[in-house]
């Protein structure tokens, strides 16, 4: 079925509907959700709420064309929340393991990028994450941040300098 007409019917209320879509692109919600929280069962978590939220709302949706847009926005927002009740520790393993399809010496870089993005802001690292895990281009970013595209770029550039000195390099 046709995108365009699974929104339209999602949106009177269809829940078959409205999970076809989710589940077409349930891979990228993980994916996503995994990149914000660093955590399997909190990305399951903040999929499953951005699910009920979606429910609850898809009626409000103006362009039917934006509904992937509209929910990658409504998961971020519900990450942000789970990081907010409770910053958990993330177990090494656990990132490898998200990262499986990868060779083991990759997942071991991955890991320590995400070891090292803490230094950074909340900001920081979310720019970072989106646009070296998630590939999105600013543009995307700036939507999903809800913030200007000067904004993301500020905060990528911001970062990566900060990074690179706590390396010792010069940016």
């Amino acid at each position: 079925m046709e995108k365009r007409l699974l929104v339209k019917s999602a949106k009177n209320g269809d829940k078959e509907a409205l999970l076809n879509l989710i589940m077409e692109r349930k891979n990228e919600f993980y994916k996503l959700a995994y990149v914000y929280t660093e955590n399997k069962e909190d990305a399951m978590d903040a999929m499953e709420n951005m699910i009920v939220i979606l429910y609850q709302q898809i009626r409000e949706l103006k362009n039917d064309e934006a509904f992937y847009s509209w929910s990658k926005t409504i998961l971020i927002n519900c990450c942000r929340a789970i990081l907010r009740k409770g910053n958990k520790e993330v177990l090494m393993y656990e990132i490898i393991e998200t990262f499986h399809e990868e060779s083991y010496e990759a997942g071991e870089k991955k890991v320590d990028i995400l070891k090292y993005l803490k230094i950074l802001n909340e900001y920081q690292q979310e720019a970072i994450k989106l646009k070296y895990f998630e590939d999105m281009d600013y543009k995307s970013i700036a939507k999903v941040s809800n913030v200007a595209v000067g904004t993301v770029k500020s905060r990528i550039s911001t970062g990566l300098k900060r990074l690179k000195e706590s390396f010792g390099g010069e940016y």
